[in-house]
């Protein structure tokens, strides 16, 4: 993992020093201007660039062979797609270069003569980040490509006018570890601090309630910050 600078409490507080974030001994605070990324096996299918994963789906173009042009196909719960006349196909856990690869070899397999073949992502649906609390559509979305806090907060609509504050809390799992960031969105948005990245599997909650709840009176010192909060659970999931 990263490192990551401790941030003494006292220094925000001006009071003794407490660790403990929402009651809980385990939990740390840190400064640091992003969380580390996940790392591979702790996402279900990698993180960059995007792996195809269980109920994906792709749009594979074979040029030039008119029955085999712009073909839909799901890739099913063992990672697997049936593409006639290469048969069953497992390309789970595969970039979309690879697959592509491996499509080429099978139609080659299957007197297919100089298969070109392009794949494209229809649907994303296994690597997902989940936006929650006071935004005007709270759901998963699809991680494609590099998704930042600002544009993963665009895709779930913006925050509602109900939203009084603008701090938001990422989580994530990282190593095995629970770990989670309170950033400012109008400081991203002027250029304060970076825009931070969004992993597969990332939780973004909005809202002044969740944050307080977390970061407890934290929050009321946000002016004097001068990076984003970070705070990691050492007790693995």
């Amino acid at each position: 993992m990263l490192p990551l600078a401790v941030l003494p409490i006292a220094a925000l507080s001006g009071c003794a020093a407490n660790n403990q974030l929402g009651g809980d001994p385990n939990l740390q605070v840190y400064a640091g201007a992003e969380l580390p990324p996940p790392q591979q096996s702790d996402l279900a299918s990698g993180i960059r660039p995007y792996y195809i994963g269980p109920y994906d789906k792709l749009t594979i173009d074979v040029y030039g062979i008119a029955e085999l042009a712009m073909r839909d196909a799901q890739v099913d719960d063992t990672g697997r797609i049936t593409f006639p006349p290469a048969g069953r196909i497992e390309l789970g856990g595969k970039t979309i270069l690879q697959a592509q690869q491996i499509m080429v070899e099978r139609l080659r397999a299957a007197y297919v003569r100089d298969p070109q073949v392009t794949i494209t992502i229809k649907e994303a649906q296994s690597q997902n980040f989940t936006a929650e609390g006071e935004v005007a559509r709270p759901g998963a979305f699809p991680v494609v490509g590099s998704m930042t806090l600002l544009r993963a907060t665009a895709l779930a609509g913006g925050r509602t006018e109900f939203t009084a504050k603008r701090h938001v809390v990422v989580f994530r799992v990282v190593e095995g570890q629970r770990l989670a960031a309170l950033y400012d969105l109008k400081s991203i948005e002027q250029g304060a601090h970076p825009d931070p990245q969004i992993y597969p599997n990332d939780i973004i909650v909005y809202g002044e309630s969740s944050a307080k709840r977390l970061f407890k009176d934290l929050i009321n010192f946000s002016p004097l910050l001068t990076t984003p909060l970070l705070i990691v659970n050492s007790i693995k999931p």
